[in-house]
């Protein structure tokens, strides 16, 4: 088990795949927040409500808010957010989640060609199909599957957009093997209405590597849907089994 913070830990968690790599559990009353530091900037893609899209982080940020957040700007509230705790602005990418950060799973694995840091926030309370017609949203709402997924190596940007691939599948084939479903439709669920992802990748040179591909005939996507796969059971098994 992999669940540092489960039993009221709050002991920062040092990287071993990723030297320098650092997940903190801020566990303040008013604003509780998962934070990954990274020793230097790391490219990035990443659907965050903020700092989405292609950057270069040096923070991750998974926040949690409960059930009556208000959804009616959450990108403003970030960046309110962000300026209260002095994280830099242009280099932060920010998640919400419903999900108590308790339940956070890491999962860490190390190779001669990369190496990869996996950290997972997962509940199914809004599971969900992808392809099921059924009830959508205009607003935005705090995610319940939130990967983020931290690359020691070198990816091309097209295999970047390969390991988000791969990590999704990975996603569902966790939740296909829980058992979980579509609450509206009976379907096995793919994911749930809210999830996210960030992929950071390092770029270091040490491995000798330039990654192409991650898909999971690779062995960097076998890697990452190990990871994501282990760390999404692990964080909705964990959650389960605590309310018990």
């Amino acid at each position: 088990m992999a669940v540092p913070f489960l039993k009221g830990n709050t002991r920062p968690y040092c990287s071993d795949a990723w030297p320098g790599a650092t997940v903190y559990l801020e566990s303040e009353r008013q604003h509780p927040h998962i934070r990954i530091s990274l020793p230097e900037p790391a490219a990035s893609i990443s659907s965050a409500i903020y700092g989405g899209g292609f950057l270069h982080l040096d923070h991750i940020v998974n926040r949690y808010v409960d059930k009556h957040y208000d959804c009616s700007d959450p990108v403003n509230d970030m960046v309110n957010f962000m300026a209260v705790h002095g994280y830099p602005a242009e280099s932060t990418a920010g998640l919400m989640t419903a999900v108590k950060l308790k339940y956070a799973s890491i999962r860490e694995e190390r190779s001669e060609q990369a190496s990869i840091l996996c950290c997972t926030t997962a509940g199914v309370g809004n599971a969900a199909r992808a392809g099921s017609s059924r009830t959508t949203f205009a607003a935005y709402q705090p995610g319940t599957i939130n990967i983020m997924l931290m690359v020691d190596g070198m990816m091309t940007p097209a295999c970047m957009v390969n390991a988000m691939l791969t990590a999704t599948e990975a996603k569902a084939a966790a939740l296909h093997d829980l058992g979980v479903r579509d609450h509206e439709t009976g379907g096995v669920a793919t994911g749930t209405t809210t999830d996210a992802m960030v992929l950071g990748v390092s770029g270091n040179a040490a491995y000798g590597v330039n990654h192409h591909y991650a898909g999971t005939a690779t062995d960097l996507g076998g890697m990452i849907g190990r990871l994501v796969y282990e760390s999404v059971m692990e964080s909705i098994i964990t959650e389960r089994e605590d309310r018990i």
